[in-house]
Formats: C-alpha cells, sequence, structure tokens
C-alpha cells in the first residue's frame, strides 16, 4: 500500500483524454492508495475539459478530488506549481494529462521519497529506453535529445531526461523551490530540478514506462525556442 501523495494534473484542452485518464487514475488509487488525492489544474481550456473533469469526479467518491481553474491559459508550469501548492498530502506527483508514464509506475517515485531516501524523484525517458513502448516521431526524439544535451552543459545538471511529465516531491522541503520558480511554459521542468540542486535537495532520474501520445500540445521548433530561451534567463537569474 502506498502511502497518501497528491496527483496533480495539469490540463489545457484535454476533453478527448482526461475522462479515462481520470477514471484509471481513481482505480488506481482506491486500491493502491485510498487516502490519495487526485488535483486536476485547468490551464484555460477553451474545450469541454471542464465539463468532463466535473463528471468524472461527481462519479466517484472514494479519493479525494479538486478542480483548480486558471483563465486565460498561464502556462503548464503555472499549472503544476498551483497543484503542487495547493496539494495537502506530504507528497506530491504530477503527471501529464494522458498517462505517458502509466500511474501504476507511481511507487518508483513516491516509495524512495516516503522512505526517507529522496526530496525529489523524477522519471526518465533516457536510462532504459527499452521501457519506452510507442517512440515519438524521430524529429521529436532527436530533438528532445538536443535539447537535455543543451541542458546539461548549460545548466550542470547531471541528468538525461528533464521532460518526462512524471515528477514527484517532498513538499516540504520542495515548497520553497516551487515559490521561487518563475518559468511558466515548457521549461518549468528544468528550472524546478536546478533550483532543487542548488537547493543541495536530494535528487534522482528513474527510468519509468513511457509510450507516446499524439495529441501533445508542445509545437516543436516554437516551443524548443522558448525553452531555450527560459533556460537563459534562469541563468542570468541566478547569475
Amino acid at each position: 500500500m502506498l502511502p497518501p501523495f497528491s496527483l496533480v494534473i495539469p490540463a489545457f484542452n484535454e476533453a478527448e483524454r482526461i475522462g479515462q485518464s481520470l477514471q484509471t487514475a481513481f482505480a488506481y488509487l482506491q486500491i493502491a492508495s485510498p487516502g490519495s488525492e487526485v488535483i486536476v489544474v485547468n490551464d484555460g481550456s477553451t474545450d469541454a475539459t471542464c465539463e468532463i473533469v466535473c463528471e468524472v469526479f461527481a462519479g466517484q467518491d472514494a479519493i479525494t478530488a479538486r478542480l483548480l481553474e486558471h483563465s486565460p491559459n498561464r502556462g503548464k508550469g503555472a499549472a503544476v506549481r498551483e497543484g503542487l501548492l495547493a496539494a495537502t498530502t506530504p507528497i506530491g506527483l504530477f503527471s501529464d494529462a494522458d498517462f505517458s508514464t502509466p500511474i501504476d509506475e507511481a511507487p518508483k517515485l513516491v516509495e524512495p521519497i516516503a522512505e526517507g531516501e529522496l526530496d525529489v524523484a523524477f522519471g526518465s525517458r533516457a536510462l532504459d529506453r527499452t521501457l519506452i513502448g510507442h517512440h515519438q516521431p524521430w524529429r521529436r526524439e532527436q530533438g528532445g535529445r538536443v535539447y537535455n544535451l543543451i541542458v546539461r552543459v548549460a545548466t550542470g545538471l547531471p541528468f538525461w531526461d528533464t521532460q518526462c511529465g512524471f515528477k514527484a516531491f517532498r513538499l516540504d522541503v520542495f515548497r520553497p523551490v516551487l515559490n521561487r520558480a518563475k518559468t511558466d511554459g515548457f521549461g518549468f521542468d528544468v528550472e524546478l530540478l536546478y533550483l532543487a540542486q542548488k537547493a543541495n535537495l536530494r535528487l534522482r532520474e528513474i527510468p519509468v514506462r513511457w509510450n507516446h501520445f499524439e495529441g501533445s500540445k508542445m509545437r516543436l521548433v516554437r516551443d524548443t525556442a522558448n525553452m531555450l530561451q527560459e533556460i537563459a534567463t534562469l541563468r542570468w537569474r541566478s547569475g
């Protein structure tokens, strides 16, 4: 049985898949960690995301569930921060809405934090690529590798995959990091890990199962350029 944790799901125009993801999450948590909570942060969606989330929430009462609203859209980083700051359990785990990393991989991240070994545990696609089921298109996958190499050089972070949307935190020591973070876009992962390392928190990159699903909100050229700018800004702010 897993200790209680807060599952934070940022959602922007996720009407096509958020319902199934939430049903999967509730079914898993009822068995594996019934004291947990689910927090969905609706980041200014213009589709039926809000209505679907409310419908699924209304159909179950075994797991505590909350919906937080952003209007207009503020960015994935802002949504994740708000969800983690609203968490009421000692451990927060955020996941992409498509569950590209299956929710039953949660013990890999939650257990070492609960056992006092780590402060930050985050999923990685790079450490064991045999765990990847359905790969991203070749261009996107290679772009991700180049981006992570740039991150390593620019920030000194020793990790091979900063962008996997499956990360867990010991919230009592991580909240100061959340309060200092400023990146609202897709580069927020790098900022959180960078600030956590500078705060001498205990971090570990952990291989997880992962599958690519169509429907990513990230646009390769534009958003990668923005992420690189966010890294430059992060370095400038940190001196």
